[in-house]
């Protein structure tokens, strides 16, 4: 008698938590992002990009449906902080951000920071930025390039900057000559290139300036540690199998990285 109320007991265990995954799964996780084309924008009323591929593609192997909103950033993150998103992406990581949010373990999409020069200019970047003195370098209004070049233009390395409001403006102004160089994020400036034709007119110089990982986060005050980690063993495995490669290529196939 015993034993037959335990199977029973067992039994209802089981079925609670089957209808509660089950409930868990059929109910869409809310993620927050926001314009930073190529990773995430909209087109035609249809939120797209690398990132969001990417990030579409693992909740897909996961069974778990998504909704994706874009935001301003500065609200997107007060958002994911106060519990009123699910999750946000490419966030860099910081302390702050780390007391609310959730980080991935692996990295979602690695974001680096380039020089631009024409093709036809035999330049090598200086680990120290030192040799980018008295150049005429593009750059766009409020736009921060990651500590390295931020530091190097605070510090009079680089003195001789030269504000754009887009990086297409940017790019056009190093296209005709004006400018000696123009900096991006690395990915930005293939969609740009590629967008207006020019990718096999420019060198995006190696090494990067700098690299800043990013990754997908969840509130803290949505308890998902278990999607945070089945999202990581998913990512993991896209990675081996060649799916996150060929998702980066589908973005930037006008032309290969130099």
């Amino acid at each position: 008698m015993r034993l037959k109320l335990l199977q029973i007991i067992i039994s209802a265990i089981f079925i609670s938590c089957s209808t509660f995954a089950q409930y868990s799964y059929s109910k869409p996780l809310n993620l927050v992002t926001l314009q930073y084309p190529p990773y995430e924008y909209e087109e035609n009323g249809e939120i797209k990009g690398m990132a969001v591929s990417i990030v579409r593609e693992v909740f897909k192997r996961m069974g778990q449906p998504i909704e994706i909103k874009l935001y301003p950033w500065a609200r997107a993150l007060r958002m994911v902080k106060e519990g009123q998103a699910d999750g946000i992406f490419t966030a860099y990581k910081n302390p702050e951000r780390e007391k609310f949010a959730l980080y991935s373990k692996g990295v979602l999409m690695p974001q680096s920071v380039s020089l631009c020069t024409l093709k036809h200019k035999d330049f090598k970047l200086d680990k120290n930025l030192t040799n980018l003195k008295n150049y005429k370098i593009g750059i766009v209004h409020k736009v921060s390039y990651g500590r390295n070049f931020d530091n190097a233009v605070k510090n009079n390395i680089i003195n001789r900057t030269v504000k754009s409001y887009s990086g297409e403006e940017n790019f056009e102004r190093l296209l005709i000559g004006y400018l000696d160089f123009a900096v991006s994020n690395t990915y930005g400036a293939i969609d740009i290139l590629c967008k207006i034709g020019k990718r096999d007119q420019i060198s995006i110089l190696s090494p990067p300036i700098q690299e800043v990982p990013s990754y997908i986060a969840f509130s803290k005050k949505r308890n998902l540690l278990g999607t945070r980690d089945k999202f990581d063993i998913i990512l993991s495995t896209m990675k081996a199998d060649g799916t996150y490669d060929e998702i980066i290529k589908s973005y930037t196939s006008c032309s290969p990285i130099n």
